[in-house]
């Protein structure tokens, strides 16, 4: 299971980040706990300095808008072996 995080206050596009990253994963088949983090503190211990940003197992891997439905689809698709 991955653990994703959606750093940012709750605003729409880090609602529509997160509505993303739950239907990717779910039409790739890769089970996630999807957790949303609006503590400033927290998201800026990542580095983030715009927000939505998202974090993948510890790893931030994108920030500062909302990302394209091909890159969330690429996280999912790197996870699952060939």
């Amino acid at each position: 299971m991955k653990e994703i995080k959606v750093l940012g206050s709750g605003c729409r596009n880090c609602e529509i980040t997160a509505k993303a990253i739950a239907t990717a994963a779910e039409q790739a088949g890769v089970k996630i706990e999807l957790i949303k983090v609006t503590d400033i503190a927290e998201i800026m211990s990542f580095g983030v300095m715009s927000t939505p940003g998202v974090v993948i197992d510890g790893q931030v891997v994108h920030s500062g808008s909302v990302p394209g439905p091909d890159l969330v689809r690429g996280w999912f698709q790197e996870a699952t072996p060939a």
